[in-house]
């Protein structure tokens, strides 16, 4: 059995670690390696991606899956300094349900696990049907 991946946030402040909250608050103990990292307006790219290196390097692990907000912009680009495709996966547009699928699913090999993340924000984002008794 390969060994758990990591996860690393790549996000806009203060997304990234609001995100680490609600996976802690949900998955106290699941074991999953996590970091996060708040990207500041006023923080020149190189020092964001020797931070982000560092987190990354921080896990401990030998595979990450890397969780970026918004792609084109300085976290994602940031997040693809980082991919290597063997041993770190980058996916952008995270959202709670992503983040939650990657913490269950953490054991699997790094391409499934990348799959899963993806399904899983697609599949929490819907739209719900209004009740039939709302007050405008």
């Amino acid at each position: 059995m390969p060994a758990m991946a990591g996860l690393l946030l790549i996000a806009h402040a203060p997304l990234a670690s609001a995100l680490k909250a609600v996976a802690q608050h949900a998955f106290a103990d699941s074991g999953v390696p996590l970091q996060a990292l708040d990207v500041e307006p006023d923080t020149s790219f190189e020092d964001i991606e020797a931070q982000a290196r560092s987190l990354l390097q921080r896990l401990g692990v030998e595979e990450a899956l890397v969780l970026t907000d918004v792609f084109g912009a300085t976290p994602c680009n940031v997040a693809q300094r980082l991919g290597d495709a063997q041993r770190v996966r980058v996916i952008a547009g995270v959202n709670v349900p992503m983040l939650w699928r990657a913490l269950c699913y953490a054991a699997e090999p790094l391409e499934a696990l990348a799959a899963r993340a993806v399904a899983g924000a697609t599949q929490g984002v819907l739209q719900l049907p209004m009740p039939h008794n709302s007050v405008s």
